[in-house]
């Protein structure tokens, strides 16, 4: 960009480094820089689909001072400011393959414009440069072109706001900046340095003409724009704005102007300071303001006396010194205090998560049954005391929550709800404790225990959810799943080679098999069978592994620990995540780079023909031909694109979209899913065949493998081969001989499920959701498509492991029983972290990292909620598939 590193080292501008707060998506950071406030987490949600902003901005100032607006580009302004704008032309910003048109929509409306002297504030969004980073990465050779355009566009603009100024006389104001950075894989949303450093230039002849220096520019807040754009405009400063005027600016204006100008920030600020905060007097930030005002104060009665006076500088610089001051610890203390929580309704969502478990208990034995809380008098206490408690919180609360919004009579069924879920919880825990029932493993038989195996699972599961606690643990929460699923590989490889090699001079803890029924009142497993059963059941289990397995499966059961170990070792190589490590290259890189074209493409090739021989086994022969010409449509569609080679193929000078190529696979993804839909449908009419619903269980879940292949990026397509490899390995040499029961294979997927999630290169920032995954096939932005497909993108993992777990399941129970255990455990161990994970943001939500790691996680995990949720709709409509057949 040469035209505008000219005009940063010589020309009348100034130039800083403007730190955006997380979370760096495009509505949040429009709304910090014309509100100067700081946006919610909650807007990377509103960000799908912007809703009119209601606070006191710059836009909305500038109109009721007359001004006409005119604005070309990302339609998120549209949506934002609705009716404020007096010509507008909005693109489509989440459609990340177009970054030529997207521009050009823009740029063509220039050369009109700025020959038109009919507008007053005129502003410009291009979305081309952010597109390419989605698509390409910030290494890619688009982006150097891509800067130079808009280098040109800047030329263009100030060219001719120049030559109007030698009309009309007066100074006009040019502001390039970026909303938010840009991180080393090309996405954003997260707080690394790559992602919240912007630029930000403001170029003006009113400035004066001094050498800028690009290698240590100032630093400010993004924030701080609101508020000097204000000041700039003579317009009020937004009310609920926590900057600061952005001092270079006005500093070759009077010292009387300049005291003016920081007496209206500063006044500002604490005015807000006085609304947020009780104790705002303390406030060391409103006792510099004081000081300042009165500083001031004595500063004008010296002017007005003597104008041009030695004392009269000193004494104006001390001023300056002492309003600088109160504003930077003014704006520091209302960044960290502003921020307003919704204790109430993140209480009511806590009990409910927690209840959710309970009510997908169908079998367990309860005092209070769920079906008639009325005969409960401890139903009708608990439902008074939270009726109590909402009137009170909603009548004396200064400002209105979510609950409080509701109609009172949704508000008394989620209250009614409540109470008979915590009537039931109580009635079991009082069951267990007081009277003397405490947890056992069987609880038919009080002196069964519990396995290594188990006890691996539920400190597991607790120390995950412990973790949460920690912000170091919560970035890199790769590693806590990495351990986990190493270390139950090596208990299943203990289990296997104490159940093969010991026999009645062991004495193997216990014998694993799937079981049935569950009858209990525990949540964690399910019920064993009788003692005798158990002893005959070691004895069989000896023989089955030492005697019954020969040859390579003998030697496949136990080598199949070791195995798994180095697929999962491979995997953590092929991504690195997290915070600390995310910047140490990796296989992934490798890969990605240019210069290794060809070993991408042998991989991927090879991931494919896995994947294939892996799924193929359980589909019918028209699955399995729809599978195969599937997943030659998923390589077509990635050297399409440009990013694999065919063997033919020198270069990849032929790039398309791959819109064809990408389509012709959705069509077979549709036609697996129609197939196994049409055999569930079949298995619930013709109750004897059991092998049509297995079948059909198998299709739908290949056809998640097939839209995965497509949705995946290129290097990632080895992930879906081990994942597939892994379950293979797992279901016949793990779980069928071991016969372990539902809940500790279903613990086991969960695992599985999240380490693969990390595996795939997530992890908790927002920065590494690859949005260009909603895009595949689409030639246009469509809202729900594009959710849909960068959820499953995401979490293709979890939902892949999951729908392994219901097949598996079906396949091989004789009742339904498991699935609803499997279904309960899921539940289980689904929403308790949530709900933990809830309770401690909530005590945590004035930590220095809340807004950088704490709330991140929180969406991913009010995410990953609603996909446990699907999960269970899933194993709930498989169970009443059994209960009508049987």
């Amino acid at each position: 960009m040469p035209y505008t590193t000219y005009l940063v080292e010589k020309g009348a501008s100034h130039s800083f480094v403007a730190e955006a707060k997380p979370p760096t998506v495009t509505m949040p950071r429009i709304k910090a820089l014309m509100t100067g406030s700081l946006p919610g987490f909650i807007d990377v949600v509103r960000n799908l689909n912007s809703p009119a902003l209601l606070e006191d901005n710059v836009i909305r100032q500038a109109k009721a001072a007359g001004k006409r607006i005119f604005f070309y580009g990302d339609e998120t302004w549209i949506k934002l400011f609705p009716k404020h704008f007096v010509e507008y032309d909005g693109t489509t910003s989440f459609f990340v393959s177009d970054y030529t048109e997207v521009d050009n929509n823009v740029t063509r409306h220039l050369d009109k414009v700025l020959k038109r002297g009919d507008w007053d504030v005129l502003i410009l969004h291009y979305l081309g440069l952010d597109h390419i980073g989605h698509v390409s990465g910030p290494h890619s050779p688009l982006i150097g072109r891509k800067l130079s355009e808009m280098d040109g566009v800047l030329m263009r603009i100030h060219t001719a706001l120049l030559s109007k100024e030698r009309e009309t006389l007066l100074p006009n104001l040019l502001v390039l900046c970026g909303d938010h950075g840009m991180s080393e894989t090309g996405s954003h949303g997260a707080s690394s340095t790559e992602e919240v450093n912007t630029p930000l230039i403001l170029i003006s002849s009113a400035f004066e003409r001094k050498p800028g220096d690009m290698r240590h520019p100032k630093r400010v807040q993004q924030t701080d724009l609101a508020a000097t754009l204000a000041i700039g405009l003579g317009l009020p400063i937004p009310k609920d704005s926590v900057g600061s005027l952005i001092f270079p600016v006005v500093e070759g204006k009077p010292m009387r102007e300049q005291l003016r100008f920081l007496h209206l920030n500063t006044v500002q600020l604490s005015k807000l300071l006085q609304e947020n905060v009780p104790s705002y007097e303390k406030d060391p930030g409103f006792e510099q303001f004081k000081v300042s005002e009165k500083m001031h104060g004595n500063w004008i009665k010296l002017y007005l006396e003597e104008n041009n006076s030695e004392v009269l500088f000193n004494l104006g610089t001390k001023v300056l010194r002492q309003y600088l001051d109160a504003l930077k610890t003014l704006s520091l203390s209302l960044s960290t205090q502003v921020a307003q929580y919704d204790i109430y309704s993140m209480m009511v969502l806590t009990l409910l998560l927690l209840s959710i478990p309970q009510a997908l208990r169908r079998k367990a034995e309860l005092d209070v049954p769920l079906s008639s809380p009325v005969f409960s008098l401890l139903f009708y206490l608990m439902f008074l005391v939270l009726s109590a408690i909402h009137v009170i919180v909603c009548t004396s609360a200064e400002s209105s929550c979510y609950f409080c919004g509701l109609p009172w009579l949704a508000a008394c069924g989620v209250m009614a709800l409540i109470s008979a879920l915590l009537c039931a919880i109580v009635s079991v825990l009082t069951k267990m404790f007081v009277r003397g029932n405490l947890p056992s493993k069987n609880p038919a038989h009080p002196n069964s225990g519990w396995s290594e195996l188990d006890l691996l699972m539920v400190f597991g599961t607790v120390g995950h959810v412990l973790s949460l606690g920690a912000s170091s643990f919560v970035e890199e929460e790769h590693q806590t799943w990495y351990f986990l699923v190493n270390t139950l590989c090596l208990a299943l490889s203990q289990e296997i080679y104490r159940s093969y090699f010991l026999r009645d001079d062991g004495e193997p803890q216990c014998c694993f098999h799937v079981e049935q029924g569950f009858a209990g009142a525990t949540p964690a497993l399910q019920d064993r069978t009788s003692c005798d059963t158990r002893e005959q059941d070691r004895v069989h289990m000896s023989s089955s592994l030492s005697e019954v397995l020969r040859g390579w499966e003998k030697w496949m059961v136990l080598a199949s620990p070791w195995l798994i170990l180095a697929c999962c070792r491979l995997l953590r190589s092929l991504n690195q995540t997290g915070v600390q490590w995310a910047h140490r290259p990796d296989l992934g890189h490798w890969l990605t780079s240019s210069d290794h074209k060809a070993e991408l493409s042998v991989l991927a090739a090879l991931s494919l023909l896995v994947t294939f021989t892996l799924v193929q086994r359980g589909c019918s022969p028209v699955s399995k031909a729809a599978l195969a010409l599937g997943l030659l449509g998923v390589y077509c569609y990635r050297a399409a694109i440009g990013n694999v080679l065919f063997p033919w193929q020198q270069d990849n000078r032929d790039i398309s979209k791959g819109i064809i190529e990408a389509r012709f696979v959705y069509v077979f993804i549709l036609g697996i899913l129609f197939t196994g839909t049409k055999d569930l449908l079949k298995s619930q009419v013709i109750a004897a065949d059991f092998k049509i619903k297995t079948v059909g269980l198998w299709e739908i879940y290949s056809g998640l493998v097939l839209l995965a292949a497509l949705l995946f990026r290129p290097h990632n397509l080895p992930v879906l081969a081990f994942s597939l490899l892994i379950q293979t390995v797992m279901s016949k040499f793990i779980w069928k001989p071991l016969r372990h029961d539902a809940a500790e294979i279903t613990v086991m997927h969960y695992w599985f499920g999240q380490a693969f999630f990390y595996f795939q290169g997530n992890s908790n920032n927002i920065a590494t959701v690859d949005i260009s995954a909603g895009f595949v096939g689409l030639d246009t932005y469509v809202e729900i498509p594009a959710v849909f497909l960068t959820a499953f993108g995401t979490y293709a993992g979890p939902v892949l492991w999951a729908s392994h777990l219901v097949h598996f399941l079906s396949s091989e129970a004789s009742s339904g029983s498991a699935l609803r255990h499997a279904c309960f455990c899921y539940a289980l161990i689904g929403s308790i972290p949530v709900s933990a994970y809830i309770i401690l943001v909530t005590s945590l939500r004035y930590h220095l990292f809340i807004w950088s790691v704490f709330s991140p996680k929180l969406l991913y995990e009010g995410m990953h909620l609603l996909v446990t949720a699907a999960v269970c709709a899933f194993f709930t409509a498989m169970d009443q598939t059994s209960l009508t057949k049987s």
